[in-house]
């Protein structure tokens, strides 16, 4: 895990952001080999808790990457009730904030299908491998494809 996706995610842990780690990251979390370029998070979306990551990753000038501007992310709690998803670039690397993941379900659903996995000494809640699968199948691009078999062999591998 690189240094950078490392203390971002320290600081969500640290500061009690109610996450969960999916995506690319967290099949490197359970064994896969393969590279990704963000860190992919499904997250409570109540205003507290996006307010509270906000002010997490202040000091990393956050701004919206799908904006063309760049805009800096000054949440409030009013903007907060109409988001679905953040793409943020920080100075430390992306971060994409999910309140669904496809084949899995909402936030919640997505909690409950989590493991918490010790990472670089702090406990990080992870989408299990059953519930990456069913997001990766669902997504159905080809890394997303290719992420599946790896998946599944970790799968059989840790079930033996």
């Amino acid at each position: 895990m690189s240094s950078d996706f490392s203390d971002l995610l320290e600081r969500l842990v640290s500061a009690r952001v109610d996450f969960v780690l999916v995506g690319g990251f967290a099949g490197v979390v359970h064994g896969c080999t393969y590279v990704t370029q963000d860190i992919d998070i499904c997250c409570d979306f109540s205003p507290a808790n996006l307010l509270l990551l906000q002010e997490t990753v202040s000091d990393l000038h956050p701004v919206h990457r799908m904006t063309p501007n760049r805009i800096p992310l000054q949440l409030t709690e009013e903007s907060c009730r109409h988001l679905k998803n953040l793409y943020l670039d920080t100075d430390i690397g992306q971060l994409d904030c999910l309140s669904f993941i496809d084949g899995v379900g909402d936030y919640e659903k997505v909690k409950r299908a989590s493991e918490p996995i010790e990472v670089r000494r702090m406990l990080l809640p992870v989408l299990g491998l059953d519930g990456l699968i069913k997001a990766k199948k669902a997504m159905n691009r080809p890394q997303d494809q290719q992420a599946v078999v790896h998946l599944e062999a970790l799968k059989k591998l840790k079930e033996k």
